[in-house]
Parts: structure tokens; sequence; C-alpha cells
């Protein structure tokens, strides 16, 4: 099944405008033509892009961290994640920098575990999720917290814990959930089958 991927594809779109920008996401509203000739009206969110860190240690654990997200109303455990908000930044980096803002870490090996779009019927979120392997305490003064991250707990969850709670309903958190089962799937084939830290996104050129 070799053929089965993926591809870029764009239909006629008409009264493309923005009526919403927020400080880092907006709203776009399009009409786009349909297979049957139909102009059909398509809002969705614009977003940035977001890079995440499974980290992962010697002893099988995963570093979670547990954080109040406003729109579900939920505290929910999920992987430190960030923002593409610099334009142009390169993924890795951002990544490295979520890793040292949230975990005070650093990994002497990367690998980019998955790439996948959030809600692709509603949002041109792409996020690329790296594995993080090697770890230590960064050398640096730790960051400062600040806002709603003055509130991050953080845990090691063995990793096979986590894959039980996902299938038992208790996670919720599609980067975590995804990663956790991306990462359960891949340590078969060993990981260095996964892709190169630098590999090409097509979803966020860099």
């Amino acid at each position: 099944m070799s053929g089965i991927h993926d591809t870029a594809e764009e239909w006629d779109v008409r009264d493309g405008h923005t009526p919403f920008r927020g400080k880092v996401t907006g709203v776009r509203s399009e009409q786009v033509r349909m297979p049957d000739g139909v102009w059909a009206q398509r809002d969705y969110q614009l977003h940035p892009g977001s890079v995440a860190v499974l980290a992962l240690d010697e002893q099988d654990r995963v570093l979670t961290l547990r954080q109040y997200r406003h729109p579900v109303r939920h505290r929910l455990w999920e992987l430190p994640a960030g923002l593409l908000d610099v334009p142009g930044e390169n993924p890795l980096h951002a990544a490295q920098r979520e890793l040292f803002e949230e975990a005070h870490g650093k990994a002497g090996q990367w690998r980019v575990l998955v790439d996948f779009f959030t809600s692709p019927g509603g949002s041109d979120e792409a996020v690329r999720l790296f594995l993080a392997t090697e770890l230590s305490e960064a050398e640096e003064e730790r960051y400062a917290a600040h806002g709603e991250e003055l509130e991050i707990e953080a845990a090691w969850v063995p990793r096979a814990e986590l894959v039980r709670l996902i299938l038992a309903g208790e996670l919720h958190n599609p980067t975590l959930v995804t990663g956790v089962l991306a990462l359960t799937a891949a340590l078969p084939g060993g990981l260095d089958a996964l892709r190169p830290a630098d590999a090409e996104w097509p979803a966020r050129p860099y």
C-alpha cells in the first residue's frame, strides 16, 4: 500500500477575507468551489503552527506537564509544546527552546516522531512532534515562568502507563495521545528508523 499518502491540493477560492485576527491566531472565511460547481463557505482558524517534544528517559518514562486549558475547561496532561510564532524559525530550535523553558532540560538526540494537522476540518494548524532522548539538565539559568505557566505541574510517567490511561479515556490532549501511541508503534522497529530532526516539513517550510 505504498500509494497511501497525503497530497497537497488547493481548490478554487473566492471572496477570501479575515474577519478576525487575534494576538496569535485568526479566522479566515472563504468561498470554496465544490466538485459539483457549487460554492460553499468555509471558516477556519489561521494558526502559525506548533512544535512539541516527547522527552523519553532511560527508564522509559515520558515527561508530561499538567496545565489549565480554558477553551475546554480542563487541566490536561500534555507534552512540552509551543507556537512557531517567530517567522522562519527552525522547528528544531523551537522544540529545544520549549524543552529548556518548560523542563529546564536538553537532549543529546533529536528525531522527528510524527507530523500532523490537529483539526484539519476547522484549522490549518500543523504540528511537528520531536522525540528527545539522552536527556540531561540544562546548565543555563532557569527560565522564569509567568502567567499561566506558574501553575504547570510536571511528572515523569512510564510510557506503558500513559498508553493504559489513553485507552481508558483518561487523557485527552491530542499531541500527548498521538506522540505516546506513535512512539509505542515505532519502538519495535528501532528509533533509528525515525526521520532525522532536520527532515523536510512541507506543511511549514523553514
